[in-house]
C-alpha cells in the first residue's frame, strides 16, 4: 500500500478527487483511501506530521510513503510552482547538543527528478532575513518533512519527499501563501500521477 502524508486538506483536495479516494477515518486524523493508496491529512507542524505518518504506516500497513506538499523557497531562483525531489533535510530548529552540529536526515530517492534540500522547523520561515539565514543550509523550508522521515525510519518504511514552491523571498503577505497553494495544487497532483506514482 502506498501512503501519502499531506499537511492540509487544501493541498490534498486534488489528490482525493483525482485518485477517487474515499474517506475511511476521521479521528484522530482524516484518512482517504482506495485499494492502492491511503492519504492522511496531518495538520501543520512536526509533531502532527510525525504522529500522522506513524499512524498511517502502522494502521494501514504502508510499505512506502510520500510526503507531498508546499514549501517556501529560500532563494529567488526557485519560482512559485517549481517542483523538487528532496535529497537532504536539516531539522533547522533542533538545538545543538554537545557541539554535535546540525542534524541532517536523508530521505529515500528516486532517479530522474530535479533535486533540492529542505529545512524543517516548527516556526514558519516568512521574512526575507529568516530565509537568508536558512539558505546557508537549504533551498526550501517546510514544517513537516524531517519528522515524517524519522517516523518512517522507525517502521523501516521508504520515505520520499516532493515539494512544490508556494512562496519565495519576495513574499509580500502571508495570506498569499494560501492563495498560491490553491493555484499550484493541481499541478502538484498531475506531476505526481504522471511522473512519480508509477516509479516504484
Amino acid at each position: 500500500m502506498t501512503g501519502i502524508v499531506m499537511a492540509t486538506l487544501s493541498e490534498a483536495k486534488p489528490f482525493i478527487t483525482g485518485l477517487s479516494l474515499k474517506q475511511i477515518d476521521t479521528n484522530p486524523f482524516k484518512v482517504f483511501s482506495n485499494d492502492k493508496i491511503s492519504l492522511i491529512v496531518s495538520g501543520i507542524g512536526k509533531s502532527n506530521a510525525a504522529v500522522a505518518a506513524s499512524y498511517l504506516v502502522w494502521k494501514y500497513r504502508i510499505d512506502h510513503l510520500y510526503n507531498i506538499g508546499a514549501a517556501g523557497s529560500t532563494k529567488r531562483e526557485k519560482k512559485i510552482g517549481d517542483i523538487f525531489h528532496i535529497d537532504n533535510v536539516i531539522e533547522y530548529d533542533r538545538p545543538l547538543i554537545a557541539n554535535r552540529g546540525e542534524r541532517f536526515i536523508k530521505p529515500d530517492l528516486l532517479k530522474g527528478f530535479p533535486i533540492a534540500s529542505l529545512a524543517t522547523q516548527d516556526r514558519a520561515v516568512i521574512d526575507e532575513q529568516d530565509r537568508e539565514r536558512v539558505s546557508i543550509y537549504a533551498d526550501l523550508v517546510d514544517m513537516e518533512g524531517a519528522s515524517i522521515i524519522q517516523a518512517c525510519r522507525l517502521f523501516n518504511v521508504k520515505c520520499y519527499l516532493f515539494k512544490i514552491v508556494s512562496d519565495t523571498p519576495d513574499l509580500k503577505d502571508e495570506y498569499d501563501i494560501v492563495k498560491n497553494i490553491k493555484i499550484i495544487r493541481e499541478n502538484m497532483f498531475y506531476y505526481f500521477t504522471e511522473n512519480i506514482l508509477h516509479k516504484l
